[in-house]
């Protein structure tokens, strides 16, 4: 296997993989202000917040449910190229993928108004997400061809691919309803920067036994790959071009969309509370820079076919290029500019909790900001409960269940455990600690950390970190 064959499969299997689509951690977890972000109706006890911009919230998942760097790469004695075809080529199926997201808050903030029931937050942040599912025919056709595939029809739609950059900038509003119910909702612009989908392919390709030569080879394909925001970043010539242009397609210089967050908390007792919330329900209209490139149409071939007797006298002609033009007279390959309309991949939280323990109230020795009126839920020393995750993904919804343990150390410090299974792993292990030193709020999340003593065989990687300033002012 050649050097940059290695480096290719290296990258595809390490980059590929880094999404913070489940934030199971980081849900409800009501210390840390950048919970509004995924339950906009949560239960709110501070003043005022104000992120650290560009460090308040840092966000990355990589995920790669079938195969690991190390299931390839490993020193096991085993050839690599054995390895390629056995694992990777033929190991996986058409449902494993290979998903990243990474996101970063440029700023974000919240307040209580003149009304103590009602907070808003607002803020910004830049978010990539990408997702491939493997496309198992595509890659035996890659690696061995079809040739001694008699009668065996390759399914062209196994190719399921979306990627997107898109910056979001927010506003929402958190209101206490009564004593039982909190509720929220937050509007969001989207400005893309980049974004491509090829989602909902169709055709095959198969050998057949021939009639003038040995081979029939029948190609029926309805294959469409769309994309935006390429063009202008390809054309920059420098760093500092790629930067500006970025940064104008992320300023509303590109494609635009909208939103919706929606979300609630209710309380069936003191201790008692369900949550949950919609996150990303909105599109995306395309219009800028746009390429669309499909191929569309049915064709059976049998190689080249020359006469020799009739064609004698013209054997210099390009026999090849005949077959190429008839080929593509058949099944044109187009390239077209008009604009689409993309939605955001949304996703759906819920949670049950109960609390239990000491209840942990306001320091009479602290001038906090958070609020401790009769209105507002005392917090517990301890907390266990369940959340269910799911997110609207081009194969269908992919769901994640997680028990968690939350354990307060007064109002300094918060400890949150979970176990999580999905799709990826069954022994998911994340911890989240959140310290409040004055003003100062800091927390870190990871998350799958069984898996951190041997990153390269694990199937799943994520972080989460920040850093805010809370209120620390009169209390109302």
């Amino acid at each position: 296997m050649s050097s940059r064959y290695r480096i290719f499969l290296y990258l595809a299997l390490v980059t590929s993989p880094l999404l913070a689509q489940n934030k199971q951690v980081l849900y409800d977890f009501t210390e840390i202000p950048q919970s509004l972000i995924i339950n906009p109706g949560i239960e709110t006890d501070f003043q005022w917040y104000a992120g650290i911009p560009l460090l308040s919230g840092l966000s990355g998942y990589g995920g790669s449910n079938g195969i690991s760097v190390n299931d390839i790469f490993a020193d096991d004695g085993l050839d690599i190229n054995d390895k390629v075809r056995d694992r990777l080529v033929a190991g996986l199926t058409p449902r494993d993928e290979f998903s990243q997201n990474l996101q970063i808050e440029l700023f974000n903030g919240g307040y209580r108004g003149f009304n103590p029931d009602i907070f808003y937050s607002f803020g910004a942040y830049v978010e990539m997400d990408n997702i491939l599912y493997w496309p198992t025919d595509y890659a035996l056709l890659a690696f061995e061809g079809n040739a001694g595939r008699l009668n065996q029809r390759f399914d062209l739609g196994d190719l399921k691919t979306r990627g997107s950059m898109v910056a979001v900038y927010h506003f929402g509003v958190n209101k206490k309803m009564n004593k039982k119910l909190t509720i929220g909702a937050r509007a969001k612009l989207y400005s893309g920067i980049f974004d491509f989908n090829s989602t909902n392919n169709k055709g095959y390709l198969v050998n057949t036994q021939g009639q003038n030569n040995r081979l029939a080879t029948t190609l029926s394909a309805d294959l469409k790959l769309r994309s935006s925001g390429f063009g202008s970043l390809n054309n920059s010539d420098d760093q500092a071009q790629l930067t500006s242009a970025v940064l104008k397609r992320a300023l509303f210089g590109g494609d635009l969309g909208v939103g919706a967050d929606l979300g609630f908390t209710y309380k069936l007792n003191e201790r008692t509370s369900i949550t949950g919330s919609v996150l990303d329900l909105g599109f995306m209209y395309h219009s800028g820079d746009v390429y669309t490139y499909s191929l569309k149409g049915n064709a059976t071939i049998e190689g080249i076919e020359i006469n020799v007797i009739q064609e004698l006298a013209d054997l210099n002609r390009d026999f090849w290029q005949d077959l190429v033009d008839e080929v593509e007279e058949l099944i044109p390959f187009e390239t077209t500019n008009k604009g689409y309309v993309s939605f955001r991949p949304t996703k759906l939280n819920a949670s049950f909790r109960h609390d239990f323990g000491k209840p942990i109230g306001s320091e009479k020795a602290c001038d906090c900001g958070t609020l401790t009126t009769d209105s507002r839920r005392l917090k517990y020393a301890n907390g266990v409960g369940v959340q269910l995750f799911a997110v609207n993904r081009p194969r269908g919804p992919q769901t994640a269940l997680t028990g968690f343990y939350l354990r307060r150390f007064g109002r300094f410090m918060a400890l949150k455990g979970t176990y999580t299974v999905d799709k990826f792993s069954s022994t998911n292990v994340g911890l989240g600690l959140n310290i409040q030193a004055g003003p100062i709020n800091l927390y870190v999340i990871g998350d799958n950390l069984l898996s951190y003593q041997n990153i390269a065989a694990s199937n799943y990687a994520s972080f989460q970190l920040g850093l805010n300033i809370i209120s620390w002012g009169k209390k109302k």
